[in-house]
């Protein structure tokens, strides 16, 4: 458990504190005041931004369970997160408790001792609350990893403890919801007692819609445990005060303009890159992949030159956009805010380690463009707090009902928000009398999420450069609403051009298991039809390579499939010559629209069940990328069916024998709902 600053100090001497001090000092003297052209008024604020968090920091190193002592606070909400949901619906349970008189800290595993969680007894009524989102084939989240691990190996007992979970994960995934699941069960057998039933939000479906029914659930069951009111209080609850600034009041070298954590992050970049430090990445090649159709695929490359960004073929590069201008604009006019007005907002919860929702001071604009998701459809408790700016009666009932529990509202919300992807502002258009504040909104959207995109290139074949691609996705809603990819829009307009200035995009390296085996010699399958093709592009250049280098590498066979070969045959000339090189030993392809019946990759693997089961005997490895739901699942299927009739298996054998080839890591799918 971290100790109390001032529990320390009697075991330092007079020495020890002045050289301490002088580290430190020097500490903050080399990393604010390096540079000679910082002028001396900009010191000063940044100064005094270092001393309120360092005086902030104070109560921090209390460790969390003196904190809820401190603060009085009884419960406890662990999130894992990698999109940002778990971390939305963390702190939407902690809001709940205060309306039932209670209070809650939400934690990061990941910057809280988890060792002292049986300590948590100590409080009185004290229980625990975890939402876990399963990541990839059932793997934790990044922020939960350690926590995993350490809850898996079990040396410290949670006898006593009172928990409740809610999963967050995707039944079009073969692992749904595996990290709840995990937590729920092992909590219990390390000795916890469960105050409520697991929640499992599905996000094919309506994850929104889940977990408010879990919770609904949920607070009736602690309030019964630990004889509280079970009646809330439906006022708002603000978890951020707010400070507006006149022009000139703050230097502008104080102000973020878009960066993800550090200020001026990409005026000054420094390695090495990651999700709180993207790199800056000039756009090389942004040109056009399919030929005809009326659809449009990028295929994108940026420059890693003197970055020090390392990548392997199956990685994936995340992408921070940027929201669409027009309507940013547009939500500024409908709101009536001047979109340069600039601000700050601080926790009012001064225990919480969140201290601001995203890069604080800044601007309204920049806020909207870089910050905010303001394309997804708003959830329930977003237009719960939209009633009290409503002045319209009938206005002000649509919305209680839109945004209510009961089975009319459930419907309602699932047809008008979700169905038809209403976003914020398509919401505000049909509630004319619907004026919330901005700030208001700033505090209740989730934070704008990196985009993901498998890597279509080799670090063999292409060192200094990172490619992907990607379709750029428009659609009209059922409710007549042009609605855009935040991403693939946004990338789109990032094309080179000679005489103007180079585009760049922020983007980091996530790390894969989706790899090529360790021998080259072993046989490869790779099916990915669409864009699926991506990681096969890096798998093929690699092999390309080792051949080069002449190794004896195995058999590599790409099943791939789109609508027409005239016109979204992506890649075309590239898979046609790795063919004709021999570099690829079989290019199946499927166009589902090119014959009177559709045929798709799945089809063509059934026809191919001799050369697929001789890969499978002779230790060679199955790979998969591409849609989750429709697919990946076919695919699955037709080679469960293989197996069971080459391999001499019954049904459950097959199925059990290819689960085992998944574990063994020789079939591997990287997919996406």
């Amino acid at each position: 458990m971290d100790a109390p600053v001032e529990e320390a100090a009697p075991f330092m001497s007079t020495l020890d504190l002045f050289l301490l001090s002088a580290l430190v000092g020097f500490g903050v003297y080399w990393f604010f005041f390096r540079k000679d052209d910082t002028p001396s008024d900009d010191e000063f604020k940044k100064l005094s931004v270092v001393q309120s968090t360092l005086i902030r920091s104070e109560s921090f190193d209390l460790g969390f369970l003196a904190r809820m002592k401190k603060s009085g606070r009884n419960i406890a909400i662990l999130y894992g997160s990698q999109t940002g949901t778990a971390e939305e619906f963390a702190n939407r349970l902690a809001k709940d408790a205060q309306r039932y008189g209670m209070k809650a800290l939400v934690l990061d595993p990941e910057e809280c001792n988890v060792e002292d969680l049986p300590q948590l007894t100590e409080i009185q009524n004290s229980f625990l609350i975890f939402c876990m989102a399963t990541y990839g084939e059932g793997d934790p989240t990044d922020n939960a990893q350690d926590f995993h691990d350490w809850l898996k190996q079990g040396d410290t007992m949670l006898t006593g403890i009172r928990y409740a979970v809610f999963g967050l994960g995707n039944k079009t995934y073969e692992h749904y919801n595996s990290m709840g699941k995990f937590v729920d069960k092992r909590v219990e057998e390390l000795g916890g007692e469960r105050l409520y039933e697991l929640g499992l939000g599905d996000d094919d479906t309506n994850i929104e819609e889940d977990f408010v029914t879990w919770k609904e659930g949920l607070w009736p069951a602690v309030c019964q445990r630990f004889g509280i009111e079970a009646s809330a209080d439906d006022g708002s609850f603000r978890a951020y005060s707010f400070t507006q600034y006149e022009d000139g009041e703050l230097d502008k070298k104080t102000i973020y303009t878009g960066e993800v954590a550090r200020l001026h992050s990409y005026d000054n970049q420094r390695p090495p890159y990651d999700a709180k430090n993207p790199f800056l990445a000039p756009v090389q090649t942004n040109k056009e992949l399919h030929k005809g159709g009326g659809r449009s695929c990028m295929h994108i490359e940026f420059d890693i030159t003197g970055s020090r960004i390392k990548y392997e073929a199956g990685d994936h590069v995340a992408v921070y956009p940027t929201n669409d201008e027009a309507m940013v604009e547009e939500l500024g006019e409908r709101l009536k805010t001047n979109l340069d007005t600039l601000f700050t907002m601080n926790n009012v919860d001064e225990d919480s380690s969140k201290r601001h929702p995203f890069p604080c001071p800044t601007t309204f604009r920049t806020a909207l463009l870089h910050y905010l998701d303001i394309a997804s459809p708003p959830r329930t408790n977003v237009l719960s707090e939209f009633i009290e700016y409503t002045s319209d009666e009938k206005d002000k009932q649509f919305l209680k009902l839109l945004s209510s529990a009961t089975p009319e509202g459930k419907k309602l919300y699932q047809e008008w928000v979700m169905d038809s992807r209403r976003t914020l502002l398509a919401v505000l258009k049909e509630l004319p009398s619907c004026c919330p504040a901005m700030d208001h909104i700033c505090e209740l959207l989730p934070r704008l999420q990196a985009r993901y995109y498998s890597i279509a290139s080799s670090p063999r074949a292409h060192p200094n450069s990172i490619h992907i691609c990607a379709v750029v996705v428009k659609y009209k809603t059922n409710a007549g609403y042009d609605n855009f990819g935040v991403a693939t829009n946004w990338l789109s307009g990032k094309v080179p051009a000679t005489g103007t200035a180079i585009p760049r995009a922020p983007i980091y390296v996530r790390k894969s298991q989706f790899r090529l085996p360790f021998k080259v010699s072993h046989p490869v399958v790779m099916i990915g039809p669409g864009t699926g093709l991506a990681p096969f592009i890096g798998f093929i250049q690699d092999r390309a390579y080792h051949r080069e280098q002449g190794k004896d590498v195995g058999k590599t066979i790409l099943y791939f499939g789109c609508r027409k070969r005239s016109e979204d045959f992506i890649y075309e000339e590239m898979l046609e010559n790795w063919k004709s090189e021999e570099v690829l030993t079989e290019l199946n392809l499927a166009f589902s629209r090119d014959a009177e019946k559709k045929t798709y990759v799945q089809h063509l693997i059934a026809q191919n069940k001799d050369s697929l089961w001789e890969v499978i005997e002779k230790h060679g490895h199955i790979y998969v990328c591409g849609d989750a739901r429709h697919m990946a699942r076919d695919v699955h299927d037709a080679i469960v069916t293989i197996v069971e009739e080459k391999g001499d298996k019954s049904h459950q054998q097959a199925i059990d024998f290819v689960k085992g080839l998944m574990n063994k890591g020789r079939y591997s799918a990287d997919v996406w709902s």
